[in-house]
């Protein structure tokens, strides 16, 4: 099995990316327990989407205590008894919050954020899904959720980017950097065995994947 290496696996990217999905096939295929946003449960989101300036503080407090709340019981829970696969990088919690707040929002949210980014374990591999905002925008458009309905292509492009940037200076555990545009992980089986070949072959801390590569 290409994963038996890995104890925790997390997999990353934009909204629209597919990065739930994907979580979901690797834990379906391993038997692996599966730690995965609640964005449904975060009771400001949606009033974000619609006034981004005066619910972006709330929004973001809300998914820092509830992403580490579940990243702690996972440790606590001892993390190598059973493999899991989750869809969210609790250290990526500051690109959103840089993103949509104002300075002094940020400060506080900063201060909050060094106080418990200590606690999360570290993850024993990332699987960063890279896609066009293109891509993106189809996607979300495609799963038609609808506190996503008002979300922006200019905001998609923009967190696009700082998904970039965040990941190009990433260098905290493994990663595997995947250019989604013409794979498709959950109905495609061979793109999908392609997939578990490449984490099987990588050997460096860094490593690419796309069509062809």
């Amino acid at each position: 099995m290409p994963l038996d290496k890995y104890r925790y696996i997390v997999v990353e990217g934009p909204i629209g990316v597919g990065k739930t999905s994907l979580a979901q096939r690797l834990a379906e295929r391993t038997g692996a327990q599966t730690l995965l946003e609640k964005p449904q449960d975060n009771p400001f989101l949606e009033r974000f989407y619609q006034d981004a300036e005066r619910y972006a503080l709330p929004t973001q407090l809300f998914f820092l205590f509830q992403r580490i709340n579940e990243v702690r019981d996972l440790a606590q829970m001892d993390l190598f008894s059973n493999r899991t696969i989750g869809d969210y990088l609790f250290d990526k919690d500051t690109l959103f919050a840089r993103l949509t707040l104002s300075e002094d929002e940020f400060a506080l949210y900063q201060t909050v954020y060094q106080s418990l980014v200590q606690q999360a374990p570290t993850p024993d591999l990332v699987i960063y899904l890279q896609a066009s905002t293109d891509a993106l925008i189809e996607r979300v458009q495609r799963r038609g959720l609808h506190y996503e309905r008002t979300i922006s292509d200019e905001y998609l492009t923009r967190l696009a980017n700082s998904y970039g940037d965040f990941f190009h200076h990433y260098d905290a555990a493994p990663l595997l950097v995947v250019n989604s545009d013409n794979l498709n992980f959950v109905d495609n089986d061979e793109d999908f065995e392609l997939l578990l070949g490449r984490i099987q072959n990588m050997r460096g801390p860094r490593e690419f994947f796309s069509l062809g590569a």
